[in-house]
């Protein structure tokens, strides 16, 4: 199998040649047509999240170098391990359909221990102990990857493949993050903060499920023009000095929810200073660095804070139906070779990127 791989952090990928894997008890062995490339990749190349004040978090520890990245994966089974026939049978719903050869498939890349408390609620992917594919175990930038379980196969039947993969992270986290947002819509109108690929793809999310006025901003004159093709309501530059006034002006008030796909210092500065009270800001990004607000400004404004991670397999399946049912319109995708993953990751770095670079093996 080729793969482009981490082989010294903070460095460009390599391109590798490796046997190919060979799947064994109830694992199962996916062929990658399409993988996406997330923001999040960017920063386990580098090695560390930004915490701000000079601060870093190391994310190096435990992740075997060469190491594959990508979570964003539809493929094509090609090989069982003779235990996963039957493993496949045992669960609910199309599994043992999908657990063949030749079956298309999106891949749920956010496993876990599959035996602690979070795993046995169905949150998988906040395990403290995770399996997750181009995560901490090899991913999709590659010809191939093998799964533990014919239980993250996910069918894509209806949908392009480089859409069915990308709703595994961009689409699945904006999904789980507008559901975290839903109960505070209220308060006032939906604000989205960052227009980046997750951001868009939660445009979207938020079209499909609210009728409300979604108002979006962000500092890409082209991202913000093309929010307002994807069906914006009204879009700011928060660089502005007045972006502020003028979003509450609109909502009258203030929003009822933001959630900041950008979740940088200066996002989440912005995001809440445009909360009504009793809102919420829901922070997705990743981008990093330091936030803080004055204690007694949380029981005034009734201000509520939520950290949203990705999501878990039922929502994944959710966002899958919602798309087959034609309700989340395509986001701008450009297909790139896999040999192009480390230049894909550089642009994604550099802010060149608009919607999302899905790379076919």
């Amino acid at each position: 199998m080729h793969r482009q791989a981490i082989v010294a952090y903070g460095a460009p990928l390599e391109a590798r040649e490796d046997p190919t894997p060979e799947p064994a008890g109830t694992q199962v062995l996916v062929r990658v047509s399409h993988c996406g490339v997330c923001h999040s990749d960017v920063h386990l190349q580098d090695g560390y999240f930004d915490l701000g004040e000079g601060k870093r978090l190391d994310v190096t520890a435990g992740r075997d170098l060469p190491f594959t990245l990508g979570h964003e994966i539809a493929g094509e089974v090609v090989a069982l391990g003779p235990d996963a026939e039957a493993a496949a049978g045992e669960a609910p719903g199309d599994m043992a359909r999908l657990a063949r050869p030749g079956a298309r498939v999106a891949v749920y890349p956010w496993i876990g221990c599959g035996a602690c408390s979070l795993c046995g609620r169905g949150l998988e992917h906040l395990c403290n102990r995770p399996r997750a594919l181009g995560i901490t175990v090899d991913g999709g930038y590659a010809t191939h990857v093998l799964l533990p379980h014919p239980r993250y196969l996910l069918d894509m039947e209806g949908l392009a493949p480089e859409m069915a993969g990308c709703f595994m992270c961009s689409g699945l986290t904006a999904y789980s993050a507008y559901r975290k947002a839903e109960p505070f819509l209220h308060a006032g109108p939906l604000v989205i903060v960052g227009l980046g690929g997750v951001g868009m793809m939660g445009l979207q999310i938020a079209r499909a499920l609210t009728d409300g006025p979604v108002l979006v901003a962000d500092v890409a004159a082209a991202k913000r023009e093309a929010a307002l093709g994807a069906g914006a309501t009204e879009a700011f530059d928060p660089g502005e000095p007045e972006a502020r006034k003028a979003i509450l002006a609109r909502t009258g008030g203030g929003a009822g929810a933001v959630i900041d796909f950008a979740g940088s210092q200066s996002s989440m500065h912005f995001s809440q200073g445009l909360v009504a009270k009793g809102g919420a800001v829901v922070v997705v990004g990743l981008m990093g660095g330091r936030f803080s607000l004055p204690v007694p400004m949380f029981p005034l404004r009734a201000l509520s804070i939520i950290g949203s991670y990705v999501g878990s397999l039922e929502e994944a399946r959710a966002v899958l139906d919602l798309a087959r049912r034609g309700r989340i319109a395509p986001i701008p995708v450009t297909l790139r070779p896999l040999a192009e993953a480390d230049r894909s990751l550089n642009d994604l770095r550099e802010g060149n990127v608009l919607g999302r670079i899905v790379l076919t093996p």
